[in-house]
């Protein structure tokens, strides 16, 4: 099984300068824990829930604030044929939940911890 096989698409994205307390509303209407920050089509980082409580943590106006000043820049990413094991893997080491999957440079899905753990359990 490929990573391809159980991405999540279409992607959960906010441009870099929406405010937290907006990108967490879509977040939260989507039922996901990240949300891919793209300027354009060219993916510049990802929000996930421990970048809000670092925020939520760090500063009280961090609502209004745009997620570019919380964002994890220049993520790790995986492409769309990467075997389901090595994505685990790339998680597993790199202490995230969520990875972006990227094809000749362009986002084409995600694949988190969840979507994995469902996928080995059935």
């Amino acid at each position: 099984m490929n990573v391809e096989d159980l991405m999540s698409k279409p992607i959960c994205s906010v441009d870099p300068e929406t405010t937290l307390a907006e990108a967490t509303t879509v977040m939260g209407e989507r039922h996901v824990g990240s949300a891919l920050v793209l300027d354009g089509e060219e993916l510049v980082g990802i929000l996930t829930e421990r970048d809000v409580v670092r925020a939520m943590s760090s500063a009280f106006d961090a609502p209004m604030r745009p997620v570019i000043e919380w964002m994890t820049k220049r993520p790790t990413t995986i492409a769309p044929e990467i075997a389901v094991k090595e994505a685990l893997r790339v998680m597993v080491d790199g202490g995230f939940r969520h990875l972006p999957v990227l094809q000749g440079g362009v986002v084409v899905g995600m694949v988190s911890m969840r979507d994995i753990a469902k996928a080995l359990a059935d």
